[in-house]
């Protein structure tokens, strides 16, 4: 804090604060100084809804991690409960805009309380199956323009 630098909790599968009411329960019991990470892959692989956690704690989000999810492969990861490395080898995760998950929404609530910080393309994914230049390039794309949408200024 010293530097500017403020703290951020990323949720994650495998961690011990994975579904958005270990979350919850984070953020009820830390103060101010502690922000969240907030990460849309991991909060739809945990179970949770996405746009809910957004919606519950954004005035806490410092950071943002955009994924997205493969509806199909996330629904045979819960129910044979696979490891994160078994799901992502699968191809549970990939860039914004190529899944399931609502990112007009999200974006707009974020734009709506003046969020202005990173918003990072992410998608663990095994290069074999997934080019990485191919979909961080379309990722890039897609979350540009829905942040462009949502009412963000983005600059390329």
């Amino acid at each position: 804090a010293d530097f500017g630098v403020g703290m951020a909790f990323h949720h994650h599968m495998g961690t011990i604060v994975e579904s958005d009411e270990e979350v919850g329960l984070l953020m009820q019991h830390t103060g101010q100084a502690v922000g969240l990470l907030y990460d849309t892959g991991h909060s739809i692989f945990s179970g949770g809804d996405p746009l809910s956690l957004i919606k519950t704690h954004v005035k806490r989000v410092v950071h943002v991690h955009c994924k997205d999810a493969r509806r199909p492969i996330l629904d045979k990861a819960r129910a044979e409960d696979m490891s994160f490395m078994d799901a992502v080898i699968a191809g549970i995760f990939t860039v914004p805009g190529d899944g399931c998950i609502d990112y007009a929404s999200i974006l707009q609530v974020l734009a709506a309380n003046d969020y202005s910080g990173w918003l990072v393309v992410e998608a663990e994914q095994d290069p074999k199956k997934a080019h990485p230049l191919t979909y961080a390039t379309l990722g890039f794309k897609n979350l540009s323009r829905m942040a462009r949408e949502a009412g963000f200024t983005v600059e390329d």
